[in-house]
């Protein structure tokens, strides 16, 4: 594993006249859970397509180390990746080998390998014994472990997940953010997170990057709660809300 994944420098995004981003500049490291927050509109799912490379750039640039780019892929999982109608024919194995396609080259034949990869990550993920089933015939919690399996199982070094529990209750939510935090403390996957729900999300990462369109903040999650952005954006009582009330120690609590 190298150090640093990938650097953005002077990043400014547009679209038409209109400046999404402007000027966003930091650094992923080995090992980072990072946590994107910020208002509605304040460019947290550009930045996350700029970083993909699905959107020009106006201004900066945005740099990946040498072992990432030559082929350790970047897994993404979108805001919405898949069709909750039950007659969605797709079976569960089927959508997971999608994942595999991006790093075959022509003609795109599945071999034994791939498929033992397939049953390795849905066994990680412990969705296993839905192999078969239609994806439309699951919970939303279980749709999403699917997703995330598509994502992983070309065993990336980076993970990017867009508002990946908004659909879900708040005990799928938390198992969802714990089965990430494992991939990141087990598998050491980079991973970065965009959310509005900052009080769950918090409780998992290492570091937050708050956006407005400009970068606010960046980094530690500790760091963040005694910050004087956080108070600003989120207000005293959102502070105590995200902040001091972590009972279950994962992060340090602000002193009262």
């Amino acid at each position: 594993m190298v150090d640093s994944i990938l650097a953005v420098q002077n990043l400014t995004v547009r679209y038409g006249k209109h400046e999404v981003l402007s000027k966003i500049s930091f650094t992923v490291e080995a090992g980072d859970y990072i946590g994107v927050v910020g208002p509605n509109g304040s460019g947290k799912t550009t930045l996350m397509k700029a970083v993909l490379g699905l959107l020009p750039l106006y201004e900066g640039k945005i740099t990946f180390h040498p072992q990432l780019a030559e082929g350790h892929f970047i897994g993404y999982l979108p805001q919405k990746a898949v069709s909750s109608d039950r007659l969605f024919p797709a079976k569960v194995k089927e959508i997971v080998s999608i994942g595999l396609l991006a790093n075959k080259k022509e003609p795109k034949f599945f071999s034994a390998r791939d498929y033992e990869r397939i049953d390795a990550i849905l066994e990680r993920l412990k969705i296993a014994d839905l192999k078969d089933k239609k994806i439309g015939n699951l919970s939303g919690g279980q749709q999403q472990r699917v997703l995330l399996a598509r994502a992983m199982v070309n065993s990336p070094q980076m993970l990017i997940l867009d508002e990946p529990t908004s659909a879900l209750d708040p005990q799928i939510r938390e198992e969802f953010y714990e089965l990430i935090e494992g991939l990141n403390r087990d598998d050491g996957v980079v991973v970065m997170v965009v959310s509005h729900d900052v009080g769950s999300v918090g409780k998992y990462t290492k570091k937050m990057l708050y956006l407005d369109r400009r970068l606010v903040f960046y980094g530690g999650y500790d760091e963040f709660c005694h910050s004087q952005e956080m108070t600003e954006y989120f207000g005293f009582l959102a502070q105590h809300q995200f902040c001091w009330g972590h009972a279950d120690g994962k992060h340090d609590q602000l002193d009262r």
